[in-house]
């Protein structure tokens, strides 16, 4: 089965999904033209598979879909409404590139990646268990424990002789003992914190993905902030990836070395002056840090 979406121009959806090119192909991945990610859908597990067939300022996506079940009408509609969140399809670009007009920096990384939108995880609950699990560490090793942890229990979908993984659910993290997410090579508070967090969702006392209509940024700041294991840093960065494009992940150091190059000539500064910093940005402040790491990436000089 196949889908077509139109997204709001400028959209570059090689440039957009790039950030996925070192994934793991059972899991997420971007290569040659084609993303792939296994997603539920009314407890249905789907492989989409997203190509672009237009251009950047006539953007279109081709979307095939794969499933050991047939996928209905209902269960289609749920696909596209997925896609267009993970991709900000909808999202107009414009007014943040005319804000930053007078930023040289950033009027600059905008005209050279034109049309880059920041993906977003499916859920919440993605977007809070990588964050927990990237904690102090580096991202390659944190990618490594993500997709043992992922593997381990993540609902698995198969498809002729390949299989694919989706992100665990609370439900499945609940099932699981301390011990058993530690094989994954979690630490112990680790596999703690995601299991508190996991009981919490289950049991109702925590609507992770309700606060994605939450508007008070310092509301969401103090709900998270108040669970074990989740502190500021991980918030904001929960909220980036999941949620919204006005946090900044101030305390985070790659973060903070990224701002620094494009910035302050590569000088070492606080989390208090990368947030002075990105006053100027508004109110997409995480854009604007996405388009500082892609600049980065894709070999953009300061």
């Amino acid at each position: 089965m196949k889908l077509t979406l139109k997204a709001a121009p400028p959209f570059d959806f090689d440039m957009s999904a790039r950030i996925f090119s070192d994934g793991d192909g059972r899991i997420r991945r971007y290569e040659d033209g084609r993303f792939w990610q296994v997603i539920r859908t009314d407890g249905k597990l789907v492989l989409i598979v997203i190509n672009s067939l237009g251009s950047i300022w006539d953007p279109k996506l081709s979307v095939t879909l794969r499933s050991d079940k047939e996928v209905s009408g209902r269960e289609k509609a749920r696909v596209k409404e997925i896609v267009r969140w993970l991709f900000d399809l909808n999202y107009d670009l414009k007014p943040f590139y005319e804000h930053v007009i007078n930023d040289k920096v950033m009027a600059r990384l905008t005209r050279e990646l034109r049309g880059l939108k920041s993906p977003a995880t499916v859920t919440v609950f993605e977007a809070l268990f990588d964050s927990i699990v990237e904690q102090q560490i580096s991202l390659h090793v944190a990618h490594g424990l993500e997709r043992n942890v992922i593997q381990s229990f993540g609902d698995r979908l198969k498809l002729g002789s390949e299989v694919y993984y989706a992100y665990p659910t609370p439900q499945n993290l609940v099932s699981a003992t301390v011990e058993e997410l530690r094989k994954c090579g979690l630490s112990q508070r680790k596999a703690e914190y995601l299991k508190n967090v996991s009981r919490l969702i289950v049991e109702g006392e925590l609507d992770l993905e309700g606060l994605k209509d939450c508007t008070d940024r310092d509301a969401i700041i103090n709900t998270l902030d108040r669970i074990r294991g989740v502190g500021v840093w991980t918030t904001e960065l929960t909220m980036v990836r999941g949620m919204r494009k006005d946090a900044l992940p101030a305390d985070d150091l790659g973060l903070r070395r990224v701002i620094s190059r494009y910035y302050c000539d590569d000088k070492r500064i606080t989390s208090r002056e990368a947030r002075v910093i990105a006053e100027k940005w508004g109110i997409w402040k995480g854009l604007a840090a996405f388009y500082l790491i892609m600049g980065e990436i894709v070999g953009i000089k300061p």
